[in-house]
């Protein structure tokens, strides 16, 4: 039987390990992972409410989709970012980039 509660806990799980990657990578790389995990955690949310509370069938699909939209415009954004960033200071490691100049 499933349980609202199961896909919640699953989804705030997502949304942690995601916050805690952020904070604790110095990698670009690894903090871009890091928010694709949480936005994965919020989509989760908003199917399992859509499954279990809404009347309307696809309020949460809809929101899950606009939130994959969201996931892979900000990916191709910052990988263009930590490409540009890579060519200019030969490091990806975000605690070395102090400085950028435009």
């Amino acid at each position: 039987m499933e349980c609202l509660t199961t896909y919640l806990i699953l989804g705030a799980l997502l949304f942690c390990i995601g916050i805690f990657g952020i904070l604790q990578h110095n990698s670009l790389i690894g903090m871009l992972i890091s928010t694709e995990l949480v936005l994965n955690g919020a989509a989760i949310n908003f199917m399992a409410f859509n499954m279990f509370l809404s009347k309307e069938p696809a309020t949460g699909q809809i929101f899950a989709l606009f939130i994959m939209g969201v996931a892979a415009a900000e990916a191709a954004v910052a990988l263009s970012i930590i490409i540009t960033v890579y060519r200019n200071f030969k490091t990806i490691n975000a605690d070395s980039v102090s400085e950028l100049k435009g």
